[in-house]
């Protein structure tokens, strides 16, 4: 009996035991991959910078069904936060087994109209904090010879996006990133890996004209936007049943094609 209890739970809660890391996990596409990866067992700590309603909104939604998470105040632009936030999780929760690089901002213009500030601000929350972060996390991996880090870029990495060189630029930059950091690190047992969503709605796209909606939803071959549920599995599946998949772009899109 106590064998086929094991074998239940390892089927209903296929990540019980781990611990999860999801940074901008307070609201959007990171908030959904954290409800996920506890609704599958994951023991769960979320990142937020400002919003700390929101984030004990989320917090409060995982609770009613796993009661093992937890929220976190700090900016994944600085490292003294990143190291303070990592932390702050192990002693919570004693390790930490997957690394949701989630977090990220835009702020769009033409390139000539682009300011420093603009760019810098996006290549530091995107990009810069996929360092930072993996550079803290990684040596508890390594030690214990198990991770799965997976890095939330876009298809605007893959394809542009008008008025969106800095976003662009960071979130290709995460992919070359994903390559390059699976190569050094299988043999740790670690794979890394990168979710490409595509248009997906959420809080920011619906605030856009409904005419430019039906513009962009006229490109998508399934003819709507993605949910942030549908990137959310996408992530459950790599840190489920990716065992064999690493320095990968999963792209989540609509059938789009770059």
């Amino acid at each position: 009996m106590a064998l086929l209890e094991k074998k239940l739970a390892a089927l209903n809660n296929p990540l019980q035991g781990k611990v999860a890391l999801v940074t901008g996990g307070s609201r959007g596409i990171g908030a959904e991959i954290a409800k996920e990866l506890a609704l599958h067992g994951a023991t769960v700590a979320i990142t937020y910078v400002s919003n700390a309603q929101r984030a004990e909104q989320v917090v409060e939604e995982i609770c009613e069904y796993n009661p093992n998470v937890s929220a976190f105040q700090g900016d994944v632009t600085k490292t003294e936060d990143i190291s303070r936030l990592c932390n702050l999780v192990i002693e919570a929760h004693g390790t930490i087994d997957i690394l949701i690089n989630n977090a990220g901002i835009t702020r769009d213009s033409r390139f000539m109209n682009m300011s420093e500030e603009a760019w810098n601000e996006v290549i530091s929350t995107n990009m810069n904090s996929l360092y930072y972060m993996t550079k803290q996390v990684l040596p508890k991996m390594i030690e214990q010879d198990y991770g799965r880090i997976i890095n939330i870029s876009s298809i605007i990495g893959q394809s542009g996006g008008f008025g969106q060189t800095n976003y662009a630029a960071a979130k290709a930059g995460m992919i070359g990133f994903t390559k390059s950091l699976a190569l050094e690190t299988a043999k740790h047992n670690i794979t890394v890996n990168a979710v490409c969503p595509g248009y997906t709605f959420t809080d920011m796209v619906a605030e856009v004209p409904e005419k430019v909606q039906e513009k962009i939803t006229a490109k998508i071959p399934k003819g709507r936007f993605g949910t942030p549920l549908e990137i959310a599995k996408a992530v459950r599946f790599l840190t489920v049943d990716g065992d064999y998949i690493t320095g990968q772009c999963i792209n989540v899109n609509g059938g789009m094609y770059m």
